[in-house]
């Protein structure tokens, strides 16, 4: 049966992408936050993942208001990187793993969740921006994308998006292959880009959510979906892939390392590495 090494998290901020393009993460501004990576890049050359579970969402690529799917999970054999506008370089190709891809789907909606599967899928940087942070060199891994809606309301809740981590990892231990699997979660943390609170950062509740994922994994499923808007902004329920990501990591964990850093670009960053404790 497959393995699953572990768990990642990273904000997927765009201006991240802009920085690795022109070169400048060792500019005082930037370094801060890349120069966490290194404990992790040296914790994956030792792991080995042959493929990324990517909990991400997506920001208009293949899903706009009109059609907004809760959960959906790409079973295509590679995953296209498109222009956003952001000014960001598009990445080669990523390989897909469809074997896992619909191996997940079967699992899920055995389950009873209600999953988009989608044989064609394109990738925006909250995909390709943490496998760019995790393998600056390009990379190496297989991936399977599951894309949780955290755009059009109403959101599924945060205990829904634990039960959906949990599924996935059922489903990756049930695997019937040697394959070692690594789980990332992306997005957040808290950050508002527009109305009144423009700007709103809240580094006591980023941190005690943090420190959460690997001492109460189920702490932050006490709170409603406004109520975690409330203390993370709008745009900082991003926090619901981490959630995921962490659930689907079974059992007790060790932190292996952790970042945070503000601001970048208006957004608190941070970084986590999980693995089975």
């Amino acid at each position: 049966m497959a393995t699953i090494v572990g768990g990642l998290t990273t904000s997927h901020v765009p201006a991240l992408g802009g920085a690795m393009a022109r070169g400048v993460q060792g500019e005082p501004y930037w370094k801060p936050f890349f120069d966490g990576f290194a404990p992790v890049h040296r914790w994956l050359d030792a792991v080995r993942p042959d493929v990324a579970v990517v909990f991400y969402n997506d920001h208009g690529l293949n899903f706009f208001l009109d059609k907004m799917p809760t959960f959906a999970v790409g079973a295509a054999a590679e995953y296209r990187n498109a222009d956003e506008g952001w000014g960001i370089p598009t990445l080669p190709p990523f390989r897909g793993e469809p074997g896992l891809s619909w191996h997940l789907i079967e699992h899920l909606v055995e389950r009873e969740f209600d999953i988009t599967s989608c044989q064609e899928m394109l990738v925006d940087h909250a995909f390709t921006l943490p496998l760019k942070l995790f393998w600056p060199q390009g990379c190496p891994v297989a991936t399977v994308p599951v894309a949780i809606n955290t755009v059009q309301f109403p959101l599924p809740s945060a205990r829904r998006c634990i039960a959906l981590g949990k599924a996935v990892g059922e489903a990756i231990a049930s695997w019937d292959s040697d394959q070692r699997v690594v789980v990332i979660g992306t997005g957040g943390l808290s950050h508002q880009l527009d109305g009144a609170r423009a700007g709103f950062i809240n580094k006591p509740f980023d941190l005690q959510f943090m420190d959460s994922l690997v001492d109460d994994p189920e702490w932050a499923a006490q709170f409603s979906i406004p109520e975690l808007v409330e203390k993370a902004g709008t745009q900082g329920i991003e926090l619901l892939m981490w959630l995921a990501a962490r659930a689907a990591v079974p059992g007790p964990v060790r932190k292996v390392h952790g970042n945070y850093h503000i601001p970048i670009s208006n957004t608190a960053a941070g970084m986590m590495a999980l693995e089975p404790a």
